[in-house]
């Protein structure tokens, strides 16, 4: 893959303090723009790699980890579609999309957590209230719901992404298919109607804890949005399903491979216009205007935005087990997948040896070094020194 002409963590680090001077932004965003300029840098330390057969030294720095950085979130994607993979059920899946308006965007903004987490119960009270009703299905039904909270061009957009499977388990303990075998789900319009009503009732609740007011003015506009409920084709089966989960769940705001250039104190970055047959185009911002977007989808501290509900949540997965005559093994499996060395998942999954030296592609790079982290930055001069030498 061709390295992207400019990074994220490269704008941060020349235009943070600005950004950080004229908005003054809250200090967990604070602690993700750190975080993300400092990822894979000597700040965070790393450690220095010998190849045992030309001897030649190689450096390598620690990542942030954070879940918000471009540059960390390969591992735990992959780590997370294997463990879905043990979970399928050998049914159809839908795609459902449940978005907000964007006259709420003021207390998202505000007051993320609570908003976020009324958005959640609501399409969970939604879709509950009409699967167990006889008149579309008449069964507990279960699905996994990913949070997203930008558009293409940086810009709010709440909504989640829910993944569903075609059908659910009756009061008898039987399996029950949605409409036309699988092919149907529920009415959209239905939906949304319902969606909206949930949503309202929940943050009229919450308003009156919560330090924001719920006024009439705001009522009057919810009532009168579009509350977008949006459903793909059903997947043709599992395969698809996993194609699918790679694609969304770990997914950040904006990629690095997104970003097109850096002058003249302006980003360039490339973004898919869905009003104009999804057609490729490029947005130039002001860089400080492009963090400010940036950060409003920063997430609060351990806030989770991949969500499991009903039958397919953690507490009842033994029993899905049971009732589909699954593998016995798939806990084990799934504890073996999430203990394996990344560099093991690499090779295995995506192909690719990181440890194989770079230089004579035959031998194999073992560490020699740890590099403490805050550490002077003299190691990379050391190791060039040394691999010129040789």
């Amino acid at each position: 893959m061709i390295p992207p002409s400019v990074e994220l963590a490269e704008i941060i680090r020349r235009y943070g303090s600005e950004f950080i001077d004229r908005y003054h932004p809250p200090g967990y965003h604070k602690g993700v723009l750190y975080a993300i300029k400092s990822c894979r840098t000597a700040v965070l330390g790393g450690h220095v790699d010998k190849c045992d057969d030309c001897d030649r030294l190689r450096i390598g720095y620690n990542s942030c980890r954070n879940r918000h950085c471009p540059k960390c979130q390969g591992i735990k994607q992959l780590r997370w579609v294997l463990s879905r993979k043990e979970d399928l059920l050998p049914v159809r899946y839908f795609h459902m999309v449940f978005t907000i308006p964007d006259v709420l965007n003021s207390i998202c903004l505000n007051y993320p957590d609570v908003v976020y987490d009324i958005l959640f119960r609501s399409v969970r009270d939604t879709l509950f209230a009409f699967a167990i009703d006889p008149k579309h299905l008449g069964a507990e039904i279960g699905f996994i719901a990913v949070l997203h909270t930008w558009g293409q061009n940086l810009s709010l957009h709440p909504h989640l992404h829910c993944l569903i499977p075609s059908g659910g388990i009756t009061v008898d303990g039987k399996w029950k298919d949605t409409r036309s075998n699988g092919d149907f789900l529920f009415p959209v319009k239905a939906l949304s109607a319902v969606f909206r009503g949930k949503f309202r009732d929940e943050l009229k609740k919450a308003s009156i804890d919560a330090p924001f007011e719920v006024s009439r003015s705001l009522l009057a506009q919810m009532h009168q949005s579009n509350w977008v409920v949006y459903a793909k084709e059903p997947f043709a089966g599992p395969q698809q399903v996993i194609e699918y989960l790679g694609r969304y769940t770990h997914r950040v705001a904006i990629s690095n491979h997104r970003l097109v250039k850096l002058e003249d104190d302006q980003i360039t970055f490339l973004y898919k216009d869905y009003r104009d047959n999804n057609r490729k185009k490029r947005l130039t911002l002001d860089a400080v205007e492009f963090l400010r977007r940036f950060c409003h989808h920063i997430l609060p501290r351990r806030f989770v935005r991949i969500r499991h509900y009903g039958i397919l949540s953690s507490r009842r997965k033994s029993e899905l087990y049971e009732f589909q005559g699954c593998d016995a093994n798939i806990q084990q499996r799934k504890t073996e997948i999430r203990k394996m060395p990344w560099e093991e998942l690499c090779r295995i999954y995506l192909h690719v040896d990181p440890q194989l030296c770079p230089y004579c592609h035959k031998g194999r790079m073992k560490t020699i070094s740890i590099i403490p982290a805050r550490s002077p930055p003299n190691h990379l001069s050391m190791i060039k020194s040394v691999n010129a030498i040789l």
